[in-house]
């Protein structure tokens, strides 16, 4: 098994989307050879706003996705330290240090994400970061 983190940009194009973006992302997440891991931070960016807004279904994706989670990031004191580290050294931004911060910390082979492959997160050694674009 393949442990995977996601990121929440894979998340949302899954439950928002119906293009070619949207199957790709759910093809990863369907992929039977893969035990997920996420941390509180992905949890925050995504599921909020929509039970803010009343987007019951996507709401609900999200919370499948999170129950089915086999591994969770507790630790947030030591990911905030280590992805302050990882955002000096790679030029990160927030949110994409923190992601990457729990991925290693929960020793994900992969990191999914809809960041191109520009992106300063790709530098992050020891960290196979695939793009669902």
């Amino acid at each position: 098994m393949t442990r995977t983190f996601v990121d929440s940009g894979v998340l949302i194009a899954a439950a928002r989307g119906e293009d070619v973006i949207a199957e790709a992302a759910l093809l990863f997440l369907a992929d039977s050879t893969r035990v997920f891991v996420s941390s509180p931070f992905v949890r925050l960016e995504v599921l909020p706003k929509a039970v803010f807004n009343q987007k019951t279904v996507e709401a609900e994706f999200y919370e499948t996705f999170f129950s089915a989670v086999a591994t969770w990031a507790t630790d947030t004191d030591n990911l905030i330290q280590q992805a302050h580290a990882i955002a000096c050294n790679y030029g990160l931004a927030a949110m994409d240090a923190l992601h990457v911060a729990a991925a290693i910390a929960l020793e994900a082979e992969d990191l999914l994400t809809t960041e191109k492959p520009t992106k300063p997160m790709y530098r992050v050694p020891n960290l196979r970061v695939i793009s669902v674009l």
